[in-house]
């Protein structure tokens, strides 16, 4: 076996350790919150946990193919947000349909994926620059657009309040889950199955070689961008079927939980190694954490203490991992 398979095999393995890891904490987690959380093994308490997944979800899929090219999109929170307040200001403002409304939050995101795929794709900026620029453009531009005022989606009960049976739950039963399954599956073939896919992991791997190869990455890094937005969309869908109330510069913050999800699934901040599998894991963890700290009475704050104490530890996994790859 020759040294490029050793190093392949060693990030294979690694990788995979990583997930184990994430399977053995999200077991720990439920074992610990069961026996010192109030009521946690309860239906309720399940069904929380799973709603405090969905978006989150959508967000990470998105993620996991930026930072598998070795980038980062500190953007998607308040794109989420802010799709589903343009999307708020169409139903409301504009006379849009619910279906039209929940489009718009769809092309919304999907623009602002392509925006800051041309700024690092096209014009070379660093996903980093890029993507906070965007979180600032993203926050303004749609606060702007609805006024600075507080956009409403319809209640459960009201006329077109049928779409959050659809989309989000229906009598109870987790219509979400059903949706974050499928479009899971949707971005697996993406990543595993086309060519998109094999060129999301070779640029993260080694972009010079993939120039070199006579493949544009640029193009490629564009594409990728926009499936992010896309994902962005629909989990601007999700996060207004579960809040209705949709407030003007909210948002930032949450592209830390997907990313969070990403680096605890495996997922490498270095690029060129993740998986979707992985990512859903880390979801999981952080909706139990999250689920769990407020059944034992803790304040919010001690979510972002403890996700940011896993996500360095996670990270900190990934750094032992690439040494040991580079030293094979």
């Amino acid at each position: 076996m020759n040294r490029k398979s050793l190093k392949i095999n060693s990030i294979m393995t690694g990788t995979g350790l990583q997930k184990l890891i994430a399977i053995g904490a999200l077991v720990v987690l439920y074992i610990f919150f069961s026996i010192f959380g109030n009521h946690f093994l309860t239906q309720d308490t399940f069904v929380s946990i799973l709603d405090s997944s969905y978006y989150i979800g959508f967000l990470a899929i998105g993620t996991t193919f930026v930072i598998i090219t070795g980038g980062i999109d500190l953007s998607s929170g308040t794109v989420m947000v802010g799709s589903a307040l343009i999307g708020g200001v169409a139903y409301n403002v504009w006379g849009c349909s619910i279906v039209v409304s929940l489009l718009i939050v769809l092309l919304s995101a999907i623009l602002f994926g392509l925006f800051n795929g041309i700024l690092v794709g096209k014009l070379g900026l660093p996903p980093f620059i890029a993507t906070l620029g965007t979180q600032f453009i993203s926050l303004g531009y749609c606060s702007v657009i609805a006024k600075v005022q507080t956009q409403t989606y319809p209640r459960l009960t009201s006329e077109d309040g049928w779409f959050k049976q659809i989309v989000y739950k229906n009598n109870g039963f987790p219509m979400g889950m059903i949706w974050l399954i499928l479009f899971f599956l949707v971005a697996w073939i993406l990543l595993n199955k086309t060519v998109l896919g094999r060129y999301t992991y070779a640029i993260g791997s080694n972009e010079e070689a993939v120039e070199l190869s006579g493949i544009k990455s640029n193009h490629w890094k564009i594409l990728v961008y926009v499936v992010n937005g896309f994902f962005c969309g629909l989990a601007g869908i999700i996060y207004a079927a579960t809040f209705s109330s949709i407030t003007p510069q909210t948002g930032n913050g949450q592209e830390m939980y997907s990313i969070a999800a990403c680096v605890i699934g495996g997922t490498s901040l270095s690029g060129g190694v993740g998986s979707l599998s992985g990512t859903i894991l880390g979801v999981f963890v952080i909706s139990v954490l999250k689920t769990g700290l407020l059944s034992m009475g803790l304040p919010v704050q001690w979510q972002q203490v403890l996700i940011g104490v896993v996500v360095l530890l996670a990270v900190l996994v990934d750094v032992i991992r690439m040494k040991k790859t580079r030293a094979a």
